[in-house]
């Protein structure tokens, strides 16, 4: 237990960094709230809270009801996942490191105290001050890279570029309601076609696919939604049909600068 590493949010983006931690050996313990959002549900550890197991690659996780289960499970060399937003248990747990990996763009709570080395991913905290180190997200060049030092860049809210098309990818709730699927992740979709409805309660408005491709992430039926709230993603290369079943290149690489950061910051040479 003197090596845990508590990872503050389960989503696909996450995922890909719990999926690391655990197969370089380090116990990990999965902090979520009760009811996690993720778009990319078949890659994201977090679909545990609904399903009480997720297997993302070949590791599944568990989803336990209290410390004493979880380390039970730790003890064992397995995946266990709490619900526990306010990240209350990591006080009782002692964890070696702390990982934010909530992507709220803002911090909600974490702090150095936490943990002997603390790591936050994306935008919203000060390395240095906050946390000990930041993970670049933002695409590009500086993506995965680690700061000690200072902010990561800010949301654009533009998501990345993927066969010429941005912000077309990504479907936003056109209403706030009841969102029910009439799509599933892996279909094919054409632009115009109805991948979703939102049930207002006066009426059930379409959401419409926003471009020709794979359909690679889409919320949970029976989420409730606010106008605006992100609900899907179209992969517009439909020849990638595994992608929906494995861990992106970009969680991958955040994961990579989530290493470095422990590392580094366990052998003191900050």
């Amino acid at each position: 237990m003197e090596q845990l590493v508590v990872v503050r949010g389960g989503g696909d983006i996450a995922s890909g960094t719990i999926y690391k931690l655990y197969q370089c050996g380090f116990p990990v313990l999965i902090l979520e709230i009760p009811n996690p959002s993720a778009i990319r549900r078949n890659v994201a550890f977090s679909e545990a809270v609904y399903e009480g197991t997720q297997t993302v690659e070949n590791i599944t996780c568990t989803l336990v009801q209290n410390i004493e289960e979880a380390a039970t499970l730790l003890r064992k060399g397995e995946l266990p996942l709490l619900v526990d937003p306010a990240g209350e248990s990591i006080r009782e747990l002692k964890p070696a490191v702390v990982v934010d990996a909530i992507l709220a763009k803002k911090n909600l709570g974490t702090t150095k105290a936490m943990a002997p080395v603390t790591v936050a991913l994306g935008p919203g905290f000060l390395a240095g001050e906050e946390v000990d180190a930041v993970i670049e997200t933002m695409r590009g060049h500086s993506l995965g890279r680690v700061i000690y030092q200072g902010y990561a860049m800010k949301n654009t809210g533009i998501p990345g570029k993927i066969a010429g098309y941005d912000k077309e990818r990504v479907i936003k709730s056109p209403e706030e309601g009841i969102l029910r699927n009439v799509a599933k992740i892996t279909d094919t979709v054409k632009k115009g076609e109805v991948i979703a409805v939102v049930e207002t309660g006066k009426e059930k408005v379409p959401v419409r696919a926003t471009i020709d491709g794979l359909l690679r992430g889409l919320i949970r039926d029976g989420y409730p939604v606010t106008r605006g709230f992100k609900i899907a993603d179209i992969d517009p290369r439909i020849s990638e049909y595994e992608n929906c079943f494995t861990i992106s290149d970009k969680a991958r690489c955040i994961a990579g600068g989530v290493i470095e950061a422990i590392c580094h910051l366990h052998g003191g040479r900050v």
